[in-house]
């Protein structure tokens, strides 16, 4: 059984996720701020984490980066309200996806389902997949470990992922819509997911991610990895 850790400081929000994910056959635990989420995450490391933006005496977002420092693991973020600039933060330091209050308990279900099935497929896929190498990047995608010039990449997990995909795929031209789809398994969603990864990424691995050399933009189309030639 897959254990889900939910923080949440509203009492009634908690008991009713906690009930709609029970049902759908997962172990929950629960949390009512920042450091009871940090204490229950150390007493039994979750297989995702369901997160409220706003918690009492450290947010969401600090959780969030503590967990992060521990270890890899999936976070859904809560946000009680639709500001753009609290779904980007979340995603900025590596939320996997993020519902904002009031949702449907059903959709924040079929999101954990998903989000989890996502890596549960990733990581059959590249359990003994080959080492991936390009323009002084080399991806351990068994071991999901990543350098630049031999020196280790702080990566998040989708980062990896979408870096990934991305060098798998050098010198093709691919969209936002597809790498929700291939990336974060969505069929449909806020594709500035993708724009705020791809900055993020810029910013661990290129030189000058403002004149970016290897995730360039296609203007009107997404993404394209470049493998730079010497002297360009």
């Amino acid at each position: 059984m897959q254990n889900i850790l939910v923080v949440d400081d509203d009492p009634t929000v908690a008991e009713v996720v906690t009930g709609y994910l029970e049902r759908a056959g997962f172990g929950v635990h629960r949390a009512a701020d920042g450091p009871g989420a940090l204490r229950a995450a150390g007493e039994r490391w979750p297989d995702l984490v369901v997160l409220d933006l706003m918690l009492p005496g450290m947010d969401g977002l600090e959780v969030c980066r503590r967990l992060r420092d521990r270890g890899p693991v999936p976070v859904i973020m809560l946000t009680a309200r639709g500001d753009e600039d609290d779904r980007i933060l979340g995603l900025e330091i590596g939320a996997d996806d993020y519902v904002t209050k009031p949702f449907s308990p059903r959709e924040l279900v079929l999101r954990v389902e998903s989000v989890l099935r996502r890596g549960r497929a990733v990581g059959a896929r590249q359990h003994g997949a080959p080492l991936l190498a390009r323009a002084g990047i080399t991806l351990d995608q068994a071991g999901r470990r990543a350098t630049k010039n031999g020196q280790e990449l702080a990566l998040t997990l989708r980062e990896f992922d979408l870096l990934a995909h991305l060098m798998r795929h050098p010198g093709q031209a691919i969209g936002r819509e597809r790498l929700m789809h291939d990336v974060w398994g969505w069929e449909f969603g806020d594709l500035s997911t993708v724009t705020v990864h791809v900055r993020r990424l810029r910013s661990k691995i290129e030189e000058d991610p403002a004149r970016p050399r290897l995730i360039q933009t296609v203007w009107g189309v997404g993404y394209r990895f470049d493998v730079p030639t010497e002297g360009t």
